[in-house]
């Protein structure tokens, strides 16, 4: 492995990030701080001073704003699924590197929508509730086996094929709607639209990604269109649902019941106070964003991405990275490496290779990969590198940034 820059390189992680991320990123030589809860984004940005790794969850925004006043960040990291969180867009153009766990707590979230909808379906909340209360109700009215029930999944994504599994090994009869064209798993059935959906499922849940187009997906007309005493899950992003129209649907009796871990505004740390047209519900179980919160998935996750910012700062691999183009690299020698971000235009190649050659420097290995407008170049050489030869590269019209890796 290439060796750690020597520069010392600093890393900053938010949220409780596992430790085996501070592991992985101190073995590839950064010095790193970790804080327990999200930054506003004037904190993030006193925070980023002289930083260039960040680590995140789903609370700390990284705005245009903060990534124009963080001139060091080379890369982020966001120990979840989501990247919504993140100005990808201003990310790219500023040569950042953003890296997520697309897969690895998967499985804590379809446990938890399969332990709400048999919850919710079996009325649990409402017993354990009058029980704590002193009062007895041994009754059956309103509960019901999951068993030949119908589950309707909106996005058949990873936790939603994930689910669709599970569902049906319970006996459930399971269709689905996505808006790609997705496979379906074992007797899942797709669906032409929403409505069609709606008009089936017992349960519906949904599990859409962060996308703006994916905003108000889910409002009054979407609840009056399920079928009176079904049950709603979102798991997915706060944004997509009309929280005040489901609370008119559950207190109508249309809804026999909800669980939501996801809200449009989530408090920034522990202790702060949960504000939500949902609470006060005893048919609704409300939790704080814990979807992927199992010690198995954060470990996975801390593992998975630290590792991926490790990879990326000692050797510049860039395998499943969000914004960057994907370069699985052969094992590294002990050459000196060029990691070179440009805009992808015409002749830059070229242009990088003819001022190798005029600084004298002779290329063992190079590695080119294009996405959308940015091209990354990886370069090995043998020889040392001038000040003056890396400052042409530098001042390349289409440079976005340049790593130099000894």
């Amino acid at each position: 492995m290439i060796a750690p820059p020597a520069v010392p390189t600093r890393a900053l992680l938010l949220e409780n990030i596992h430790p085996d991320a501070v592991a992985a990123l101190e073995h590839a030589g950064c010095t790193v701080t970790t804080r327990a809860g999200a930054l506003d984004e004037d904190s993030l940005i006193a925070a980023l001073d002289g930083v260039q790794i960040l680590g995140i969850r789903s609370k700390s925004a990284v705005t245009d704003k903060v990534l124009a006043a963080a001139g060091d960040l080379i890369a982020i990291g966001a120990f979840c699924i989501g990247t919504n969180q993140i100005d990808l867009t201003e990310a790219s153009r500023r040569g950042v590197g953003v890296f997520n766990a697309p897969f690895s707590n998967t499985r804590s979230v379809v446990e938890l929508a399969l332990a709400e909808i048999i919850g919710l379906t079996r009325r649990l909340t409402q017993k354990d509730r009058l029980m704590h209360a002193g009062v007895w109700d041994k009754s059956a009215r309103g509960a019901h086996e999951v068993r030949g029930r119908t589950l309707g999944i909106v996005g058949y994504g990873n936790i939603g094929t994930q689910l669709s599994v599970l569902a049906e090994s319970l006996g459930m009869r399971v269709v689905f709607y996505d808006t790609a064209d997705k496979l379906a798993l074992g007797n899942a059935q797709r669906c032409d639209g929403l409505a069609d959906l709606l008009a089936q499922a017992d349960v519906v849940t949904l599990h859409v990604d962060g996308r703006s187009g994916n905003a108000g997906l889910f409002g009054a007309d979407e609840f009056a269109a399920m079928r009176p005493g079904s049950i709603f899950l979102n798991l997915s992003r706060g944004f997509v649902v009309d929280y005040d129209a489901l609370r008119a649907s559950l207190e109508s009796g249309h809804l026999a019941g909800a669980a939501v871990d996801v809200f449009p505004v989530e408090p920034l740390a522990a202790g702060d106070e949960f504000v939500s047209p949902l609470r006060g519900l005893d048919n609704v179980i409300l939790t704080p964003h814990i979807g992927g919160s199992t010690e198995e998935a954060q470990q996975d996750i801390g593992r998975f991405v630290g590792g991926k910012l490790s990879d990326y700062l000692t050797s510049g691999a860039t395998s499943l990275s969000v914004n960057l183009p994907p370069l699985v690299l052969p094992q590294a020698t002990n050459d000196h490496r060029l990691i070179h971000i440009h805009r992808n235009t015409p002749g830059v190649l070229a242009a990088i290779n003819s001022r190798l050659a005029t600084g004298g420097v002779n290329i063992d290995s190079q590695y080119l990969g294009t996405r959308g407008e940015l091209g990354y170049v990886i370069t090995d050489v043998g020889s040392e590198l001038d000040e003056d030869t890396v400052q042409t590269l530098r001042d390349l019209p289409e440079t976005i940034r340049l790593r130099v890796l000894h």
